[in-house]
């Protein structure tokens, strides 16, 4: 009877974390890890944005805020399928939850630092926390460099509607001033992933 009762306590307490995560509703700033069998290079983090999407290499973006990670690998899977001769299997967990905002009671975030988001194609991709002053060029150092498949003559600087496009190398160059551009909390750094021919 001992034996029976301390397996069902192990097997309580290793379903647990599992149906937690069944339940949740992903949130903007949670990061998600992404793994395809049949692609080991498209296994990832993927930062869930502020509007709630995430983006993914041949599935393009998808919608992840407000879903079950259940939700999001089936859609996932389907974007995927076109790719593969047979349906991919896809597998999708929290790797990361957003930070909680800390107020100091006035109803402002605490401490010297902003969120800027970078997203796509990156080492590290996510949320960052930077100190005002921050550069453009300062936070692409931060996130170690890019993955195989960016598309580094097309890097985005998202602010609001506005967005600027640049090439790295001219960056990194000092043939443009961009890389000295102050970033503001909620820039969005975006790295897209690179055509057939690029």
């Amino acid at each position: 009877m001992g034996q029976v009762f301390a397996f069902l306590a192990m097997l309580l307490l290793t379903t647990l974390p599992v149906l937690a995560q069944d339940d949740y509703r992903i949130k903007p700033g949670d990061t998600l890890r992404i793994e395809v069998l049949e692609d080991p290079n498209l296994n990832r983090s993927a930062l869930v944005l502020p509007d709630g999407s995430i983006s993914v290499p041949l599935a393009g973006s998808i919608r992840a805020g407000g879903q079950t990670v259940a939700q999001v690998q089936a859609a996932l899977a389907s974007q995927l399928a076109p790719n593969f001769a047979a349906s991919p299997n896809v597998f999708v967990g929290v790797d990361r939850l957003a930070e909680p905002r800390v107020t100091n009671g006035g109803g402002r975030v605490a401490g010297p630092t902003m969120a800027i988001y970078v997203m796509g194609e990156a080492a590290k991709p996510g949320k960052y926390e930077i100190t005002p002053g921050s550069t453009l060029l300062q936070v692409l150092a931060e996130t170690g460099g890019f993955s195989k498949f960016a598309a580094t003559k097309r890097i985005q600087l998202r602010r609001g509607d506005a967005v600027y496009t640049f090439n790295y190398k001219a960056l990194e160059q000092g043939a443009t001033g961009l890389g000295s551009t102050v970033l503001t909390a909620g820039d969005v750094i975006v790295i897209p992933q690179r055509q057939l021919f690029e």
